[in-house]
């Protein structure tokens, strides 16, 4: 389905060091002609890192959407009850919103919107960046591919030989993942 015109939800969650990656596809979509309605989660939006500042990366993103950032669990809502995306990313989608996922705690802005969205059955697009994917989050990731309405960004080993056990999804996947989500299907390979 092509993604021109499409109101696109794109959460970050706390995996930091893809942040950069991320929001260059954002970018991307915005040029490709796609409204970007940006969310991210608590501590996102607050903490700084050796990544970059939080209020550098949210006047980046806001000016780069045109909208304001969605940073409460109130501002996250209304997204399914008022239909407000065709789609949501979620990426970075870290390990700690994975296990929230799959369990349903829905104690972050990323979280409600997810959950919200999938009340009306859009596809939620996950862009997993992790460095236990292999270890603790693997059941997680597990159950989440295994639910209707998520749909994985192609991921592979992060570093196998610094870190056995982290993954992280290939971004330059990120527009086709969304293309096939819209119809129901999930790109693959998965597994890179």
């Amino acid at each position: 389905m092509e993604l021109v015109g499409k109101n696109v939800g794109y959460a970050l969650t706390g995996s930091f060091c893809t942040f950069r990656t991320s929001i260059k596809e954002m970018e991307n979509l915005v040029k490709l002609g796609c409204n970007v309605f940006p969310i991210m989660s608590f501590h996102s939006y607050t903490l700084d890192t050796k990544f970059g500042k939080a209020e550098d990366f949210i006047q980046e993103i806001e000016t780069l959407t045109g909208h304001k950032i969605i940073h409460t669990i109130q501002g996250a809502e209304p997204i399914g009850p008022k239909a407000m995306f065709d789609i949501l990313v979620v990426a970075p989608c870290s390990g700690n919103t994975i296990a929230k996922l799959a369990y349903d705690i829905i104690d972050t802005p990323v979280c409600m919107a997810v959950k919200s969205l999938l009340r009306i059955n859009r596809p939620i697009v996950i862009g997993i960046s992790t460095n236990n994917g292999l270890s603790g989050a693997a059941e997680n990731i597990g159950k989440l591919l295994n639910r209707k309405n998520y749909y994985f960004i192609p991921f592979k080993q992060d570093n196998p030989i610094t870190k056995p056990r982290s993954i992280v999804c290939d971004f330059s996947y990120l527009q086709k993942t969304l293309e096939y989500a819209l119809d129901g299907e999930q790109i693959g390979p998965i597994l890179l």
